[in-house]
């Protein structure tokens, strides 16, 4: 069966999260008179970076809410247990605004999805909320260009559970065998696309971080992608692309 859809990861995929989360975290602390506390910039971001992932553990196995993962968050970063739900919104929100600043695209997208405009259907799968995501694809122009928007705060399930993946592609109204699935993280995204059934794309910016999993096309920039779709290698055999 030929490939008809490519499902998209968008942080750190489309849009530069790490970037956007870097300099508006800089900027949020020196605004709240806080900057020296954590040592370097480097040092706060990887410990707001584990309290992230901490939390939205705990979200994606239903223990907290999508908005109580944020308050958390802020709570364990600040040292105050006892900060009220609205103080941690409040302090949340206002780093919000600047992590919004700094949002940009890679270089690479814009391009590799007017190559694939005409030829593939567009659609997102995200661990996030569509709120959230829905206004960040706005805000840089991409909203139209997708069909389907997929996000596990209201789907109930995250990647890479293989029913997050099968949700897209009903929503989509195809197989996965027909669905290509494009993401950063080897294992959240690439791996658990492939356990579902899709053609797999684990889009290694970074490089340098190993061949990934078995069964996973590896790709370095979004460059090779419509090459990539086009030659339709799938099932287990990997691309010749590195």
């Amino acid at each position: 069966m030929p490939i008809r859809a490519v499902l998209w990861d968008i942080d750190d995929t489309l849009f530069d999260y790490t970037g956007a989360d870097t300099a508006g975290l800089a900027q949020h602390l020196r605004d709240e008179g806080i900057g020296d506390r954590y040592g370097a910039p480097a040092e706060a971001l990887a410990l707001w970076r584990r309290l992230t992932e901490l939390h939205w553990a705990r979200f994606a196995a239903g223990e907290i809410s999508f908005q109580g993962q944020r308050q958390e968050r802020v709570r364990d970063f600040l040292g105050r247990p006892a900060m009220t739900a609205g103080e941690a919104d409040v302090w949340f929100d206002r780093y919000v605004e600047h992590y919004k600043a700094a949002w940009a695209l890679f270089p690479d997208v814009l391009p590799a999805l007017d190559a694939l405009a005409g030829r593939y259907r567009h659609g997102v799968l995200s661990n996030s909320s569509e709120a959230h995501q829905d206004t960040k694809l706005r805000h840089l122009g991409l909203r139209e260009r997708f069909e389907v928007l997929v996000c596990a705060a209201e789907l109930g399930v995250s990647k890479p559970d293989a029913a997050a993946f099968l949700a897209a592609c009903e929503a989509l109204a195809l197989p996965p065998a027909e669905v290509a699935y494009v993401g950063d993280q080897p294992e959240i995204d690439a791996r658990g696309a492939r356990d579902a059934g899709l053609i797999a794309v684990w889009l290694d910016r970074d490089g340098g971080r190993g061949p990934g999993p078995e069964g996973v096309h590896r790709i370095e920039g979004l460059d090779p992608l419509p090459g990539l779709l086009a030659a339709d290698t799938r099932f287990g055999a990997r691309s010749g692309i590195r």
